[in-house]
């Protein structure tokens, strides 16, 4: 398990997560492939963002859980994601 916090906040973590091609979008982080999510739309919707930082979930954060992908290819997907929304 992966987490990566983004300067812009869970807009940019969102706008990342949608423009990963090798990641897959999930709200559930279990499985063969790499899935990847955002917790402020997904597993913490129902929390505020105070309650949000309080539980250690900062802003832009995106989660991904590594599956079975070459480091290589996730690696560029990644830095493809985010360069696009830079």
């Amino acid at each position: 398990m992966v987490g990566l916090v983004l300067d812009g906040g869970d807009e940019r973590a969102l706008a990342v997560l949608r423009r990963l091609e090798v990641a897959v979008e999930a709200t559930s982080l279990g499985g063969v492939e790499t899935l990847a999510s955002v917790p402020f739309n997904s597993s913490h919707f129902n929390l505020t963002a105070q309650q949000r930082l309080d539980a250690g979930i900062p802003p832009g954060l995106l989660r991904l859980s590594v599956g079975l992908e070459g480091e290589e290819a996730l690696v560029a997907d990644l830095r493809r994601a985010i360069a696009a929304t830079a």
